[in-house]
């Protein structure tokens, strides 16, 4: 692989010019009409368009007040802009969906966390190295396993990651498909000694809530969380290439190959190849409600819910900086010392976070509908001009 190939793969892992334009809207009837206390939070959505973001969005949940920011346009073309309603591809904020999935069967006692995943899925994890007797559960969901992530393939990364997916945009993967790639290359680390960020865990742990429960995950997704939330606007595509409306475009620049400054409108396109690992699409309003359901315990026992934010350290790995990963959720530490939890998630022409106070409480849920700029790098500028205290910024 070469070096700008190993250089695209981490920023997967981790992960048009326009004209500004910013504005406030009304959430609820609860909404914080003092606009003054997010100017920081409204600057940083500005500054991103200024720098070349097609559009970016914020809304703030803090106890029973709200607020919502935007920038930039949903469609380049049109000018329209951003609205709070919209659908958007929330990538790797899948993973947590999946992750509680997972532990509510445990809480059942249909698994463990210490099951190997040859237990589950005997012969499926073999190949240069790569030994699923010697995996558990756990090491997929806090990222620990060492196995190969797929999106890191040379193949399967210049394919999703140049030009070259212009045309193969709309092919269908299976999960098994996903993780023979993976298989074909050594792992990255033997399990349990190292942290690596890899979309073929969490591949994995939707395969095996399948051979558990006998339905697909997404059933499973819609079955325990979904439904008893009320995310009336969540759902798991499978292969439908097309988002249900209103919904931004979603604008990509390629990281690898000869074109990587063209912005490329991929709002359509089949998401299969992220499945478990990052195909969902959300809004605003539903991972607000997830993620503070998340982080407040509701959908968990103590035990598990204890299990679920015990987090191993990202350090020395070229991820999210000052982070640590749990089962399928990661606290960042902000640079004014405070740390926020829940999980971020990119695909094609979308970047998501949702990071709030260990409590749920204080809550912010951003999207940008662009690839390009260091998206990280704004998202967490939006968390520190909202969860910092002014005098630390």
């Amino acid at each position: 692989m070469t070096k700008t190939l190993r250089t695209a793969a981490c920023l997967l892992a981790a992960a048009v010019a326009v004209t500004v334009s910013a504005s406030s809207a009304v959430a609820d009837d609860h909404t914080d009409r003092r606009a003054d206390d997010h100017a920081g939070l409204q600057q940083v959505l500005d500054q991103a368009v200024a720098d070349g973001m097609p559009g970016a969005m914020a809304e703030v949940r803090d106890g029973r007040r709200s607020w919502f920011g935007t920038a930039g346009v949903a469609d380049t073309d049109t000018g329209r802009k951003r609205r709070q309603q919209e659908y958007f591809r929330a990538g790797s904020t899948t993973k947590t969906f999946v992750a509680v999935v997972v532990l509510k069967l445990v809480a059942e006692g249909r698994l463990s966390l210490d099951d190997t995943v040859d237990k589950w899925l005997p012969g499926v994890v073999r190949g240069n190295g790569h030994d699923g007797s010697k995996i558990t559960i756990r090491q997929l969901l806090n990222q620990t396993s060492g196995i190969f992530p797929y999106t890191s393939d040379a193949d399967l990364a210049t394919k999703q990651w140049s030009t070259a997916f212009l045309k193969v945009r709309f092919n269908s993967y299976r999960p098994e498909q996903l993780v023979k790639i993976a298989m074909s290359n050594p792992p990255s680390f033997a399990p349990g000694k190292g942290w690596g960020y890899s979309n073929t865990n969490f591949t994995l742990a939707g395969m095996i809530i399948e051979k558990v429960t006998g339905n697909s995950y997404a059933e499973e997704i819609n079955r325990r969380i979904i439904r008893p939330l009320g995310l009336t606007k969540t759902y798991l595509p499978g292969e439908a290439t097309k988002l249900r409306k209103p919904h931004a475009r979603h604008y990509v620049k390629f990281l690898v190959g000869e074109d990587t400054t063209t912005p490329y409108d991929l709002t359509d396109m089949n998401p299969s190849w992220a499945g478990s690992a990052g195909s969902i699409v959300s809004t605003m309003n539903d991972l607000h409600t997830f993620y503070r359901a998340v982080l407040s315990g509701r959908l968990l026992p103590p035990a598990l819910q204890k299990e679920m934010f015990t987090t191993v350290s990202t350090e020395g790995v070229q991820w999210i900086d000052n982070t640590a990963y749990g089962l399928g959720v990661f606290s960042q530490k902000l640079s004014c010392g405070v740390t926020v939890w829940g999980n971020g998630g990119r695909i094609h022409g979308s970047w998501t976070y949702a990071m709030g106070t260990r409590d749920g409480k204080h809550m912010v849920v951003s999207n940008i509908n662009g690839d390009w700029n260091n998206p990280i790098s704004i998202l967490t500028k939006e968390m520190e001009a909202e969860m910092c205290p002014p005098s630390s910024r």
